[in-house]
């Protein structure tokens, strides 16, 4: 009986013996497999801004596997040096080439102008520019105040029209950057704005034949609006008051209607009432009850 019990327990040992050594196996091929497949990829080591030149101090390598890799990887640090970021990188991100301006291509605004737009330059004043809330990365629509040529004085005085939609704004200033807090305005005297050709020469006219004012727009309004313009007779003709469309996010968020009051419907009551017989010489007597039915009452004759 004991060397039965022996026998079990040696052979239980064996068998936890061989699946502990089964599984440290498969986890020991599983993490060779693992380091097999990760390849270093170019990251940035601190953060490179827009429009910067890249230099070998800001890069460094990461273990990256191969089906996670993003499109347009470096896996050498020299075919980065040199190369201009078109967009902001932060700390940690892998630089591809779509982040890249062209081999060549010098830092600075030259880097962040996209293929077939110019980058042209107005001046502003703190009404012009929004109170200096339009930075970098904001979009804006173009409003010139002009006098009409073919017509003249007499036709009403001067013209207000917005000339340019949704354009973008490059620079601030001199800076290419939007700064952390987007909630302080700068003091800048001229922002850089990104137009196509025809785009520009409008501008230039417009800034040489009357003045300039910037309209902020929001982010997600890329739709273009049709205006007739405004003269003193438009502005003496008043104007409609508008509903005040609230934030965006409540905007978007609040859709669900509120709660609704159950509409109760009313139903008649009736209101039995015994009334006496009547006692008149002209009259027989006979018993009756009064039934009110919401605001109506009437007489019913029992028989």
């Amino acid at each position: 009986m004991r060397n039965k019990r022996l026998i079990l327990a040696l052979t239980g040992a064996v068998l936890c013996g061989v699946l502990g050594v089964t599984l440290v196996t498969r986890y020991i091929a599983s993490a060779q497999q693992f380091t097999k497949d990760l390849n270093n990829v170019v990251v940035a080591k601190t953060e490179i801004p827009l429009g910067a030149k890249i230099v070998a101090e800001q890069l460094s390598f990461a273990p990256i596997p191969n089906g996670s890799t993003p499109e347009g990887v470096f896996r050498k640090m020299e075919e980065v040096v040199g190369r201009v970021a078109v967009t902001p990188i932060g700390v940690r991100e892998p630089i591809t080439n779509m982040k890249l301006a062209p081999e060549g291509v010098g830092a600075g605004l030259t880097a962040v102008i996209p293929e077939g737009y110019r980058a042209m330059t107005v001046k502003v004043d703190d009404v012009v520019g929004v109170s200096g809330f339009v930075m970098p990365g904001s979009y804006v629509d173009v409003v010139a105040v002009i006098l009409p040529v073919a017509q003249g004085a007499a036709a009403g005085g001067p013209i207000s029209k917005i000339v340019l939609q949704n354009i973008k704004v490059l620079a601030s200033g001199a800076k290419i950057d939007s700064p952390s807090d987007q909630r302080q305005p700068s003091d800048v005297k001229a922002v850089t704005l990104q137009v196509t050709p025809q785009q520009a020469e409008k501008l230039v006219l417009a800034t040489n034949e009357g003045k300039l004012q910037l309209v902020m727009r929001n982010y997600g309004d890329q739709e273009d609006t049709t205006t007739t313009g405004a003269n003193k007779a438009s502005l003496l003709g008043g104007d409609t008051a508008k509903p005040d469309p609230g934030p965006t996010s409540e905007k978007a968020t609040d859709t669900k209607p509120g709660p609704t009051r159950p509409r109760v419907k009313r139903s008649s009551a009736i209101v039995a009432q015994v009334q006496k017989p009547a006692t008149s010489a002209n009259r027989v007597s006979r018993n009756t009850i009064e039934l009110i039915e919401g605001s109506k009452r009437r007489d019913v004759d029992i028989p």
